[in-house]
């Protein structure tokens, strides 16, 4: 199934319904979405099935390949924080992809959920924030591990919801649905106005809009297969295609610093192979501001163990301090080396959406 082009096409959404910056606002992306629709009905008899706990959100699988397909839709790829979020009622929930509540970081994201006519669906988006016309993980930090953020904060660090996916809707679970169908029912079901805001598409020139993605700072593009269900965990139906190399890694250490320098002087990174050991992927210490130093190595103070937690690698022995696996960083880099180490890599941020145990390399 393929939306018809003139709805969902590069001309109206690519240009009037996508929303690049943090001050663009929901104008261009109202004209697209129109008003929310009246509530559906009940899917049995009047009476509301509550929605379920929990749904595994899908995961997308990297690749080389840059490619146009009819039978594909692609996303702006965003550099922030996957969340589902659940309205069951009066009662929103956030949860990020590895079940930990976001309701107390994004208050105003629980606000414009609860505002909504609608009141029974699972939808599934990533939390950003903005740096110019780029989402930034980086200064997403500044809000991630914040319980209850002053209004000053808010303001100056405001974050938008990227909704690209509804999952359950009425007591009825549309996951086995079309991917474009879903896609509609979620524009018409909800209301968006800042901070809530629509994930477009484009469904031709896939390599050209990746290019165009790279050249404007992004991340890189979700390719996604139109007609496809919702499928929990990593899927083939989902494919990344990034602009540069980056990915999460667990945190096992650190050095000390070096001359002026306070907290730690790198961390020490893994990843965990097909047999669940941790495997040694080498040490970054560029892309800390002074206050993450700080806070990094408060946090790490309070995990150390005695003995290295890798089972793989050749690890640094002097002026080292190991910590418990419990940690895990977002870390860009330019490429692996044939040894198994990071190239060229620079911190990005704390994660807190993924459990240490998930991590493994990422290889297209």
């Amino acid at each position: 199934m393929r939306a018809d082009s003139q709805t969902w096409g590069v001309a109206q959404i690519g240009e009037v319904g996508e929303d690049l910056s943090a001050d663009g606002g929901q104008r261009r992306a109202a004209e697209v979405t129109g008003a929310a629709s009246a509530p559906r009905q009940r899917a049995s008899g009047g009476e509301r099935r509550r929605p379920p706990a929990w749904l595994e959100p899908q995961l997308a699988t990297l690749t080389r390949d840059r490619f146009s397909d009819p039978e594909w839709i692609f996303e702006h790829k965003y550099d922030g924080e996957r969340c589902l979020a659940y309205r069951d009622g009066g009662q929103v929930r956030l949860l990020t992809r590895n079940k930990k509540q976001a309701n107390d970081a994004y208050p105003e994201l629980v606000e414009a959920l609860a505002a909504q006519r609608a009141d029974d669906f699972i939808v599934d988006g990533e939390v950003v924030s903005f740096e110019g016309s780029k989402t930034s993980f980086a200064r997403l930090q500044q809000r991630i591990h914040v319980r209850q953020p002053s209004q000053d904060l808010r303001v100056q660090v405001p974050v938008y919801f990227y909704l690209f996916d509804l999952l359950y809707v009425d007591g009825e679970d549309v996951r086995t649905s079309p991917l474009l169908e879903r896609k509609q029912l979620l524009r018409t079901l909800l209301s968006f106005h800042d901070p809530l805001r629509f994930t477009v598409h484009r469904d031709t020139d896939g390599e050209a809009y990746f290019n165009e993605a790279c050249r404007d700072g992004w991340e890189g593009l979700v390719a996604k297969r139109a007609d496809a269900p919702y499928r929990p965990g990593r899927s083939p139906d989902w494919l990344k295609f990034k602009c540069e190399n980056a990915q999460e890694l667990v945190i096992g250490g650190y050095t000390d610093p070096q001359g002026s320098r306070s907290g730690f002087g790198a961390l020490l990174l893994g990843y965990y192979d097909e047999e669940g050991r941790l495997t040694y992927a080498g040490k970054v210490g560029t892309g800390f501001d002074d206050e993450t130093l700080r806070s990094l190595h408060d946090e790490m103070a309070g995990i150390q163990r005695e003995h290295p937690p890798f089972e793989r690698g050749s690890l640094p022995r002097s002026q080292v301090h190991w910590v418990e696996p419990r940690l895990v960083g977002q870390i860009g880099f330019t490429e692996w080396t044939a040894a198994g180490q990071l190239r060229h890599p620079r911190f990005q941020g704390l994660r807190r959406d993924k459990a240490p145990i998930d991590v493994v390399r990422e290889e297209a």
